[in-house]
């Protein structure tokens, strides 16, 4: 069953904006322009780089979209793509693509989680969704520093995957706090530089993810392998991809240019401190679970604040869509098809252009698992409750931190 859900939590990045759109033409340039500016600072000289440089590549792009091109975009690129066409046949091509990238990455998700599972055992299926979306960002992403320097950040990425998770699983709730403000702080600062890239949906995200499914014994040491397995084949696609890139800082930018003063600075302490705490609650109350409360304040907490408001409502309402989703499915679906639940909520995030509607379809892999170990009744009330305080608590720590 944990193979089966697989798709469902390798989908949950989907819905955030992801390197790839940026050579694909599938990108929202008004958001990009922020936070290029974000990076380089509010100019007319860079308003006037951006609009002369990445609108006219964006338009460029799309006029020559290839087979390939189009299986890297997005569902709301490949619908654009398709709404925009006016020739009959090359609409029908289009449609036809789409739906063929759905399903390939559906059965490739699974084919790598299917494989990690038998490898590593299936309590660490976790690691395959984890190493799998690493690959698929680093791929494209950069850390906005030398390309051999980023070898040093995707070692220390990895690093804290293998050990933070279980060290916080060892001590006490405030002890494991104080673990995962540590690790998520230098996830941040590791991963994150290059603000555009929205890294930390991807390494944040299999932090919570590893957090959440804990191992011990041969089963740690087997999850290890596998992510010094995939550390490894992250490396060499990351340097194979970004070898020619320029750069202008190194591995110790990274430190030297963390500051409380600036948008990103105060971007890492508040999703830092807002997963770290809202998981410390969960687990004072004695709540299973707490991950769901940490993956919603990190989908919820970006780098600007005002976004967050739209997203925080989305996160809870769409949830609550999905769990109803679920309970229909679960209860006129026989029993042997429930494992599949999560799949089909994987393809549904595949069919889906926004993160509300991704966010309804992301609850049936959760679910699929959590009502088998809690029941149905249970799994959706802890669901939703842990969904919308993350999302009420994020706002809540937002206003807190700018008031500082």
């Amino acid at each position: 069953m944990e193979v089966l859900i697989g798709f469902g939590l390798f989908t949950d990045i989907t819905g955030e904006m992801r390197s790839r759109e940026r050579f694909t033409g599938n990108l929202d340039t008004d958001r990009t322009q922020r936070f290029f500016e974000l990076r380089v600072g509010r100019t007319p000289e860079s308003r006037s780089w951006f609009s002369g440089n990445i609108r006219f590549k964006v338009k460029e792009r799309q006029q020559r979209m290839t087979f390939y091109q189009e299986l890297q975009l997005n569902s709301a690129g490949s619908k654009r793509l398709i709404k925009n066409t006016a020739d009959k046949k090359e609409k029908i091509r289009h449609i036809l693509i789409y739906n063929f990238k759905v399903y390939l990455v559906m059965a490739f998700c699974v084919a790598v989680v299917s494989a990690y599972s038998k490898l590593t055992g299936s309590e660490n299926s976790v690691v395959g969704v984890t190493v799998l979306l690493s690959v698929l960002v680093l791929r494209q992403a950069d850390f906005g520093i030398k390309t051999t320097h980023g070898i040093f950040s995707i070692a220390g990425i990895f690093g804290i995957l293998m050990a933070g998770p279980r060290l916080a699983h060892m001590v006490s709730p405030v002890l494991a706090f104080v673990i995962n403000v540590i690790c998520i702080f230098l996830l941040m600062i590791l991963g994150c530089h290059n603000v555009i890239m929205h890294n930390h949906s991807t390494f944040v995200l299999g932090y919570l993810l590893l957090l959440g499914y804990p191992v011990t014994g041969q089963t740690y040491l087997l999850r290890v392998e596998g992510l010094a397995v995939g550390m490894i084949l992250c490396m060499i696609i990351f340097y194979k991809n970004q070898r020619k890139r320029p750069y202008r800082r190194t591995f110790l930018d990274l430190f030297k240019e963390f500051d409380l003063k600036s948008a990103r600075g105060r971007w890492y302490i508040r999703l830092t401190l807002t997963v770290s705490s809202a998981m410390l609650f969960m687990n004072l109350l004695g709540l299973p679970r707490a991950m769901w409360a940490g993956i919603a304040c990190m989908s919820v907490c970006l780098p600007f604040p005002e976004d967050c408001i739209t997203r925080a409502r989305d996160r809870w309402i769409f949830n609550v869509v999905g769990c109803l989703l679920f309970i229909g499915l679960y209860l006129l679906l026989p029993k042997s098809m429930h494992p599949y639940i999560g799949m089909i909520g994987g393809i549904g995030v595949g069919y889906s252009a926004g993160y509300a509607w991704q966010t309804a379809f992301n609850t049936f892999g959760a679910l699929s698992i959590a009502a088998g170990l809690f029941g149905l009744p249970m799994a959706v009330l802890l669901r939703i409750g842990a969904n919308a305080f993350g999302a009420l608590y994020t706002l809540i720590g937002n206003k807190v931190v700018q008031q500082l």
